[in-house]
């Protein structure tokens, strides 16, 4: 997994509360047990529905950033849509709230998500709609910035869990946090075994003789 650095583009806004994972990747393209190939197929349905639909318009070619209303995520649990949506280039989704089984995929695979109050994503919805908008977004400082030519405009601080906020920042899933704790995981096994278990050569278990008999 690649670590991840401060992003700065431009957003693509999809304001539809409830997106589900079939809008975000429908189950006819989950063929494939590779990661590879469903970012061409993100939000296939809408895009085919809706000729306006955000990802058919050339001014948001490019964005890294995926802007979302409420409940984003929902749904079934399947780990694709959020393969689908890094696969088309965002590396950051803003959204009001997120699916619990979403967050979680979201985390274990790199793709950044950030929880903003009402206001700003509404903010960022519409605006984002009309002209190009973009961001920085600093997970290190865990700081969104709306930034023009003439340098930041608004800034908005989001909350991260530190424990994903280490790993994405370290390029690390969750099997390679435990790889990279080998060296503590062995200490700390290393004195357990010392503490709890007697070694098999050399029992020491009481001897006939030290054991109290009841006198008769």
């Amino acid at each position: 997994m690649e670590s991840f650095s401060t992003v700065e583009g431009k957003i693509c806004p999809v304001p539809i509360k409830d997106i589900d994972t079939d809008m975000i990747i429908p189950a006819q393209f989950l063929t494939s047990i590779s990661r590879d190939g469903f970012g061409a197929h993100l939000f296939t349905r809408l895009r085919d529905n809706d000729p306006s639909f955000p990802l058919n318009l050339p001014m948001f070619r490019g964005a890294e950033i995926l802007v979302g209303d409420s409940n984003f995520g929902c749904g079934s649990s399947r780990e694709h849509a959020v393969w689908a949506i890094l696969g088309a280039g965002f590396k950051v989704v803003i959204a009001k709230n997120f699916a619990d089984i979403f967050s979680s995929n979201s985390g274990k695979n790199g793709l950044l998500l950030i929880k903003l109050p009402e206001a700003p994503v509404e903010y960022l919805l519409q605006e984002g709609a009309r002209r190009e908008l973009r961001l920085r977004v600093d997970l290190e400082a865990q700081v969104v910035s709306e930034i023009e030519a003439g340098g930041v405009k608004t800034t908005w601080k989001f909350d991260y869990d530190p424990f994903l906020k280490y790993c994405l920042l370290n390029g690390l899933d969750e099997l390679d946090y435990l790889r990279s704790q080998r060296s503590v995981i062995d200490e700390k096994r290393a004195h357990l075994e010392g503490a709890f278990f007697f070694d098999a050569r050399t029992p020491n278990w009481p001897t006939a003789d030290a054991v109290p008999t009841e006198s008769k």
